[in-house]
């Protein structure tokens, strides 16, 4: 069957972050990983990278230590040693952070079918797997901050649009939605979030703590 075009992207801003390097690590994952799957965004990358390394080489040099090189190399070594197995279903840049295959992933209950996985807790920003039966609605939910969701298998829909495998979603504190899986597949996606989600439900909100969502 012939992959959907991705039809929902990251936005300039976001992507001038990542190439600045100023995001959170969760976030930065999110991106790289939609960036991998998408060739529009990744081109818009590249002419952002372009402009970046123009103003680079126009700043005035920098003198630097005797021994950046070696610890330099010595961080590249390190990373090369901890590559994950091979996974055909996910980007390889998220599949050292959740070992391998999205079939091997270690999910929590969440309730009503509903599962996640923590992936990345970090103070700036939360990177958690989420998964949703397929024809299951996720709670309804609202936000106190900027929420990236990318779509790695199945689809969902909300109150903004359709979002297929590669489609990223972007939403902040003016909304209020519930994603809801497409019939025939269980949806399985990456979403970020930069601060505590706010459920409608007493019983989600109750629950909150534990789930650390």
């Amino acid at each position: 069957m012939t992959p959907q075009p991705i039809t929902h992207h990251i936005d300039d801003a976001l992507l001038m972050a990542y190439s600045a390097g100023t995001l959170p690590e969760a976030f930065s994952l999110a991106i790289a990983t939609h960036i991998s799957m998408c060739d529009e965004c990744r081109a818009t990358l590249e002419s952002f990278d372009a402009v970046g390394g123009q103003l680079m080489e126009d700043q005035s040099p920098v003198t630097m230590n005797d021994d950046a090189f070696t610890k330099t190399m010595a961080m590249v070594g390190k990373q090369s040693i901890q590559r994950p197995k091979p996974a055909n279903d996910i980007p390889s840049v998220l599949a050292g952070y959740i070992g391998g295959s999205l079939d091997d992933v270690e999910w929590r209950s969440l309730g009503g079918g509903i599962k996640q996985k923590i992936i990345l807790a970090g103070r700036d920003a939360t990177a958690r797997l989420l998964y949703i039966p397929a024809g299951q609605s996720a709670p309804d939910h609202g936000h106190s901050g900027t929420e990236l969701t990318l779509v790695l298998r199945g689809a969902f829909k909300d109150v903004s649009g359709h979002y297929r495998a590669g489609d990223i979603e972007i939403t902040d504190d003016s909304v209020e939605h519930t994603p809801i899986a497409d019939m025939g597949e269980d949806c399985i996606c990456l979403a970020v979030t930069e601060a505590p989600i706010r459920f409608t439900s007493m019983f989600y909100r109750a629950l909150q703590p534990f789930f650390k969502i």
